[in-house]
């Protein structure tokens, strides 16, 4: 029998959020309408431990907290209250008595609808009674293995895909009209949203949260978010959410010394602060705020039916050092810097997501060497099923920007990263980090003239797409955007007018279909049997060849990083047969100078590279080559 407590909560709800171990806090905290003793009204809860009183107040008391005094319920540190005859869109704050006599009003921590900023109110929200569609598609995700199915995200930043004018935003279903069919058109299977919970600054992009549960009121309801993931689902798109457990915004209607003390961000100011951001960690030692994090990831799949979620710098959650001075350094009981408290936290997290949704994404972006991060925790790992590759995509944007006479002498720069590249379950990110705050947009890092500059990009990401690993790109670089990303004004759309960025379209997504058809590109992707050097060792030259193994498939890659031509190169392979073109970067459609490249290669009885077999191709500069075994024409 379930004990219950005024208010209509009950003791085991509350037992299991002290306690550290409740998944769906989100169920009985905060404000929901409810039928109460045959009255309808809104129960109000929250959670404030050294609060002196708490109040509710709001549009139904002309914010007159002295007719609205929550109760406490005994030792939890939890208030609530039924407020009869109100219900949906009532406008509400908590006000808080604290120890030293002031009063402070703050934002429900577990809204699940905010007021558009720069208002900062709660709404009086159901989440009830949206008729889902994507039956088939749940249906048809636990049949599909993440890690030996393709995994090609499209990372989107909502408010400046497509604006309408200087902070009039696409909204939730307007983005489901427009920006889910030309994703699903590109081929991606993945949509990476940024950070879509409630925040005061757009600048911030969603990293600095005042509210974990509210979907941003910029782009609309939280109905609208449901109805632009079941278009994702119908399109054959799976949705990622940006999730950001590691710290949150100072603004005074949230978190931040919630009750008048640091209950969300603890006590030692050293280990709270995060002063590169000027925001606060989040206690992880503190069973409460362990439920508030753990439920909010579950919340966002249960309710939102959202297919994984990327876990913002995790590196910065695992080290007590991170990116502070030499005096604000704090130590762990066993005298080292690792958090221990954020390292039972991502473990806890992991292993509850995974109990409720076995088929989800969880994906940490983590530039740590910690390792076995997408090792399971029963085997000691921290239980994500995929990391992002920082290494590689560090190592590959310095060996880009070289001038082309200079990578003989950097040649290890695209190849150390096979010698770890099976260590971890890895995505191959070109994020939106790497486009901003002067770093160029990834068409600009390339060197030399404008032409080059395409060519090379087009020869990137061809060696990045058949490169081991899942695949990340950031809106706009599908075409080869010239400018940084602006986050206040929309892509630049308008350069698809023009040959150049239209011909890196017309790659990009020929690229992105390339890949998710042809399965030993993603197959095996964890094993170190999927890849083969056919010469890892021509660095005066600048130019590798491998090959990708699936099941039974495989497929040859050739990347030419010089600003030679090289009419006669010949490279071996595996089998005999005829060596079918997937693709070739320089061809004129996609911007290049090739008009009537061969459509296959013969291979030739003659030994090289230690195979039997081998073919003669002609490699323009800055060329990327992909080409695959016909079975119907072996000679």
């Amino acid at each position: 029998m379930v004990q219950t407590v005024p208010n209509g909560l009950c003791h085991e709800q509350l037992y299991l959020f002290n306690e550290g171990s409740s998944h769906h806090s989100y169920r009985f905290m905060g404000a929901h309408p409810i039928l109460l003793d045959g009255t309808h009204g809104v129960r109000f809860a929250v959670w404030a431990p050294h609060a002196v009183e708490v109040r509710v107040i709001g549009s139904f008391n002309d914010w007159d907290g002295s007719r609205h005094k929550m109760d406490r319920i005994g030792s939890t540190g939890i208030f609530a209250l039924f407020v009869a005859y109100i219900g949906e869109g009532e406008i509400y704050k908590y006000e808080l008595l604290t120890q030293s006599g002031a009063y402070i009003r703050k934002a429900d921590p577990y809204a699940f609808y905010s007021e558009r900023r720069p208002n900062t109110a709660s709404i009086v929200t159901s989440l009830h009674g949206y008729a889902w569609q994507d039956e088939a598609w749940q249906a048809s995700k636990r049949n599909k293995s993440p890690y030996t199915n393709a995994l090609l995200i499209y990372e989107v930043h909502a408010g400046s895909w497509k604006i309408k004018g200087k902070e009039h935003f696409y909204t939730y279903e307007e983005l489901a009209e427009s920006l889910v069919p030309y994703a699903a058109d590109m081929g991606y299977t993945h949509i990476e949203l940024m950070p879509l919970s409630e925040h005061p600054l757009d600048q911030s992009w969603g990293y600095q949260i005042t509210g974990f549960y509210s979907a941003t009121s910029r782009y609309g309801t939280p109905k609208g978010l449901m109805r632009f993931v079941d278009a994702c689902h119908a399109h054959g798109l799976g949705v990622i959410l940006d999730w950001v457990p590691g710290h949150f915004c100072k603004d005074d209607h949230g978190l931040r010394q919630f009750d008048g003390t640091p209950i969300f961000e603890g006590a030692d100011p050293n280990r709270a602060e995060k002063p590169l951001w000027g925001t606060l960690a989040f206690d992880f030692s503190r069973n409460e705020v362990v439920s508030f994090l753990i439920s909010n990831a579950v919340f966002w799949m249960d309710v939102f039916h959202i297919d994984g979620l990327r876990v913002d710098a995790v590196a910065s959650m695992i080290n007590l050092h991170m990116d502070k001075p030499p005096e604000m350094h704090t130590y762990n009981w066993l005298g080292g810097a690792d958090n221990l408290d954020a390292l039972r936290f991502l473990k806890k997290l992991n292993e509850t997501v995974f109990h409720y949704y076995p088929d989800t994404l969880m994906l940490a972006e983590d530039s740590s060497a910690w390792p076995a991060v997408t090792s399971p925790t029963y085997k000691g790992g921290l239980g994500f099923n995929f990391k992002w590759n920082m290494g590689w995509m560090n190592d590959m944007l310095r060996y880009m920007a070289l001038d082309p006479a200079d990578r003989p002498h950097h040649h290890h720069l695209i190849t150390f990263s096979l010698l770890y590249a099976f260590s971890e379950n890895y995505v191959l990110p070109l994020s939106h980090d790497e486009v901003v705050h002067g770093k160029r947009s990834l068409l600009n890092k390339m060197p030399g003239s404008y032409e080059q500059k395409f060519a090379q990009l087009r020869l990137f990401y061809g060696f990045w797409m058949t490169h081991p690993g899942k695949k990340l790109l950031f809106m706009g670089s599908e075409w080869g955007q010239f400018d940084e990303w602006k986050d206040s004004d929309m892509l630049d759309w308008m350069v698809l007018e023009y040959d150049s960025h239209r011909g890196m379209h017309r790659y990009v997504k020929d690229l992105n279909h390339i890949y998710v058809d042809e399965s030993s590109l993603w197959e095996r992707d964890r094993e170190p049997e999927c890849f083969e050097w056919i010469d890892v060792n021509n660095a005066n030259q600048s130019v590798i060849s491998f090959i990708r193994r699936g099941n039974g498939t495989f497929t040859v890659i050739i990347a030419n990083f010089s600003a030679n031509d090289y009419v006669q190169y010949r490279i071996g392979v595996p089998e005999r047969g005829n060596y079918r073109s997937l693709m070739h970067s320089n061809e004129k459609q996609y911007g290049g100078t090739v008009s009537d490249r061969p459509p296959s290669y013969c291979s030739q009885p003659i030994a090289w590279h230690g195979h039997n077999q081998s073919i003669l191709l002609h490699l323009p500069p800055f060329t990327f080559m992909l080409l695959t075994l016909d079975p119907g024409n072996t000679h």
